[in-house]
């Protein structure tokens, strides 16, 4: 068996693939994110080609991938890397594979043409980046239950 599969038979959990730049601010997440108790699979990534290696990852389709699909992506508006921050998001809503996946673009700012620049390049959702752990638990449980619970989302291919 590839060691890209995993011999176990239990159901896989939706993944949350997360990209911020700072680790410091990718662990918070994590842990923001077990703070609020949601059935989920966070993978991190710091940079944008992190990002789109990981969806386009050759990870076979099915039951048991070691590499799951992203059920949904947030993000730094800011992400370094090529692509980098809202380019990602173009690239990630341009391509056929990855388009149906929600992206919710965490900004630095209320600036009203930063977050219009967000929509514009293709996220669902533009939301000031929480600076506080309690402020990222609330909105960890937001949005995992709104996009991964409440949302029907089109089948993953």
């Amino acid at each position: 068996m590839s060691d890209r599969f995993q011999r176990s038979r239990v159901p896989m959990l939706p993944t949350v693939l997360f990209a911020d730049a700072s680790e410091d601010y990718r662990a918070m997440a994590k842990d923001a994110l077990l703070e609020g108790r949601n059935a989920t699979d966070m993978r991190m990534v710091a940079d944008g080609a992190e990002l789109v290696a990981y969806l386009h990852s050759p990870a076979p389709a099915g039951e048991g991938k070691l590499t799951p699909a992203a059920n949904l992506i947030v993000l730094d508006a800011q992400l370094p890397g090529d692509p980098a921050g809202l380019e990602a998001v173009r690239v990630i809503k341009q391509d056929p594979r990855t388009r149906h996946i929600p992206l919710i673009a965490l900004g630095g700012t209320d600036d009203r043409a930063t977050i219009a620049a967000a929509y514009a390049a293709g996220a669902n959702t533009y939301i000031v980046k929480p600076v506080t752990f309690l402020a990222l638990v609330r909105l960890m449980k937001v949005f995992t239950a709104y996009w991964l619970e409440t949302a029907e989302l089109p089948p993953t291919e």
